[in-house]
């Protein structure tokens, strides 16, 4: 369904003048006088991780800052919508952008939000790319406008399970989350995995707004494990990860891409954190030499803001440009810009973007990292690495 639906309240050939007035600059139509504009819609403040956020929509701003200054025959115009990462927000939002007559989306950030919105979105016929949306559900209801620049969870858990099983070699392993959409289905599946390879897991839930884990603590003291899987984000993982330092438990605590932020080490404490390690679909916070668009990326990131780009900054960056990729090529309809992006295929600077039929990501690897001095480490594919 088309987004310049009109209410006729006057009369009945008013009404149809300004309906066909509408729709002669609305999503269908040529788009010659029609604003192309980006949106961001996801987390950018409160208490659901804004950090990943804001380096997604930095990464977007980069992308659309460096056209425009190309000086194209039509510069691009850049909204921020603040979903907070919260499902029950990200509708009014996501209704702002929509009634704006955005032209593309980058976004929503998290699966809870998505599952809620992208149906909108996809009513709307506004194409949409998350950077880091990972639940696997995601990509099994027929969206057509619908994309991700990331490996979904059942690639991840899997990876990740085989990880702390076949390269850390795990007898014993306890499974929590922090109860979130997103959290929930990676470490379901870490559980089936590493119960597929002959290990009895245990599993248990945290509130990431508690201050108190002393429940779980105990359950992991108790249980002894070889192993920790946490799903879920920083703010929460942090604590979790300080008290179980704290409380005795050496075991390896293994994370995964909504922990991967320097805020995981600042919150549990560099000592708690050391040796932590964290998966994720993403490379570039410690870049191979084999791209150097990479490195250019990360000079001009840093120059813009005055910070290192984090996790996610360059899957912002490389949705961007994919999109910005179709209205080079002239398509300005939400519908032309869909339909290019059902074709695009180019080296970005976070992995190759090419999407497959159902607007999953075509590259699967799982990449992991480990805290090593107070810092994160990138370690290589997860398939082939040896933590330190």
């Amino acid at each position: 369904m088309r987004r310049n639906r009109m209410r006729l309240t006057g009369a009945i050939a008013l009404g149809a003048a300004v309906a066909l007035g509408a729709a002669a600059c609305g999503s269908g139509d040529s788009g010659g006088g029609k604003d192309l504009t980006i949106a961001y819609i996801g987390v950018q403040t409160g208490d659901n991780s804004p950090e990943l956020g804001i380096n997604i929509s930095n990464g977007v701003k980069l992308a659309i800052d460096q056209y425009n200054a190309t000086n194209p025959k039509k510069k691009v115009k850049f909204k921020i919508y603040d979903t907070k990462g919260d499902p029950a927000v990200a509708p009014g939002q996501v209704q702002k952008a929509i009634d704006d007559d955005v032209t593309a989306v980058v976004g929503p950030v998290f699966s809870g939000e998505s599952k809620a919105t992208v149906p909108s979105l996809e009513e709307a016929e506004i194409p949409n790319i998350s950077p880091s949306a990972t639940s696997t559900a995601l990509g099994k209801n027929g969206w057509k406008f619908w994309h991700r620049l990331i490996s979904n969870d059942d690639a991840q858990g899997q990876v990740d399970g085989d990880f702390i099983v076949k390269t850390l070699g795990a007898k014993k392993v306890f499974v929590i989350d922090d109860n979130q959409e997103y959290s929930v289905g990676l470490a379901d599946k870490v559980f089936s995995a590493v119960q597929a390879q002959g290990v009895t897991p245990q599993r248990d839930k945290i509130d990431p707004k508690a201050t108190d884990y002393s429940s779980t603590v105990n359950k992991v003291k108790a249980f002894k494990p070889d192993a920790i899987f946490f799903g879920g984000y920083y703010n929460g993982g942090d604590k979790l990860l300080k008290q179980l330092r704290d409380g005795q438990v050496t075991a390896k605590f293994v994370s995964d891409d909504g922990a991967l932020d320097q805020k995981l080490i600042d919150g549990a404490g560099t000592k708690q954190a050391e040796g932590a390690l964290v998966s994720c679909a993403c490379q570039s916070i410690n870049p191979t030499a084999e791209n150097p668009a990479v490195a250019k990326f990360i000079n001009d990131y840093k120059a813009a803001f005055h910070k290192d780009q984090g996790t996610y900054s360059a899957e912002g960056y490389d949705a961007t440009n994919a999109i910005l990729a179709a209205f080079k090529a002239g398509k300005t309809t939400t519908k032309d810009v869909n339909d290019y992006l059902k074709t695009v295929n180019f080296q970005g600077v976070s992995k190759p973007v090419k999407f497959e039929a159902n607007g999953e990501i075509q590259v699967k690897t799982i990449y992991m990292f480990q805290v090593v001095d107070g810092k994160l480490k990138f370690l290589g594919d997860a398939a082939k690495v040896k933590p330190e």
